[in-house]
């Protein structure tokens, strides 16, 4: 067994494997650290390109797309480590982007997950979208993160660096140790893709257990390789998957207040899909809706005590960031003790 491995689960991002790779081989030739791309069932000749080109990388071919929850669930039960570094296939990494995450882990007994920074790949010196400096919940359940609120990235200038306590890692380059996320049960299959990196964190968060960003490890991530942010599944995926992070971690009472505030607040965003003349968008708030509404007939949760309050802000990031016009971070003055 490894003391890291590097997972890339993959679906038909052959063109990405061919840009980041030579980074990722360069940059992780470090002992006792192997790299793994487990195969989602692609048919553009990943794996056939890998072979040919990779040979020294191991590969997880699985039989069908299972998405990226359940596809890195069936992955990982194959690869055996002491911590994995899960990693979107269209990263850039760079030099002693490992040391950082796994030093982390390795420093305390209750840390279980490390991210590095993100930044953009076409906008060097600013935050990207996916999980910038570390992400956070407002209290109706809307992520931000430490540089990106909304569709506003602040530029990097050092402002978030150090090593900071996180609600949430992002599912995009993240460092776990092995044996909680299998403790853990990995990440709900349900949610297919999005937001299941903030599920599985806000459970550890129950257990007792930190999530951390060490911005001494950057990282630079494209963005959108395999849905890109208009497309309107992905609208879908995030709402529904979003309703399900809540039904699931906060108490009923709490929960029942938030989905009658979010409602409203959702039917106000297909409104605004619809003026915008993006019709799959606005269907795709009322087909997550409905499938939210299948999903709380079909499974029963017990609901877990408010966990890590401290990290969630206990204000509406919509009413701060549209009326308050406060696009930055440091501008809602959002103290963790």
């Amino acid at each position: 067994m490894v003391k890291t491995a590097i997972v890339i689960l993959n679906w038909n991002t052959k063109n990405h494997l061919e840009t980041f790779l030579p980074f990722l081989v360069k940059y992780s030739t470090l002992n006792d650290v192997k790299i793994v791309v487990a195969d989602n069932a692609s048919d553009d000749g990943s794996v056939d390109f890998l072979r040919t080109n990779y040979p020294s990388i191991e590969l997880v071919l699985l039989d069908q797309n299972y998405g990226f929850a359940e596809g890195y669930n069936r992955a990982l039960e194959q690869v055996k480590a002491e911590y994995y570094i899960l990693l979107n296939s269209d990263i850039e990494v760079t030099e002693n982007w490992i040391q950082p995450l796994i030093e982390l882990l390795e420093s305390n007994s209750e840390i279980a997950i490390s991210m590095p920074k993100l930044k953009s790949y076409y906008k060097r010196n600013s935050f990207e979208y996916a999980g910038a400096a570390g992400g956070y919940l407002d209290k109706f359940g809307y992520p931000f993160c430490r540089g990106r609120i909304f569709e506003s990235m602040e530029e990097d200038t050092g402002q978030y660096d150090g090593c900071n306590e996180i609600f949430w890692a992002t599912g995009a380059c993240m460092g776990i140790k092995a044996s909680l996320f299998h403790q853990m049960g990995g990440f709900d299959p349900y949610f297919f893709a999005h937001q299941e990196e903030i599920d599985l964190c806000w459970r550890l968060h129950h257990k007792g257990y930190r999530i951390y960003c060490n911005t001494q490890s950057v990282v630079y991530h494209l963005g959108g390789g395999t849905l890109p942010k208009s497309n309107p599944y992905k609208t879908y995926l995030n709402i529904r998957n979003n309703h399900v992070l809540l039904k699931k971690n906060l108490p009923r009472k709490q929960w029942i207040k938030v989905f009658l505030i979010r409602l409203p607040l959702d039917f106000i965003a297909a409104i605004k899909f619809l003026s915008g003349s993006q019709p799959g968008e606005f269907w795709a708030v009322f087909k997550a809706h409905y499938s939210f509404i299948q999903y709380l007939l079909k499974y029963k949760q017990v609901m877990k005590p408010v966990t890590a309050s401290r990290l969630i802000y206990q204000r509406s990031i919509v009413f701060q960031y549209l009326f308050l016009k406060r696009r930055k971070f440091s501008d809602l003055k959002f103290t963790i003790d």
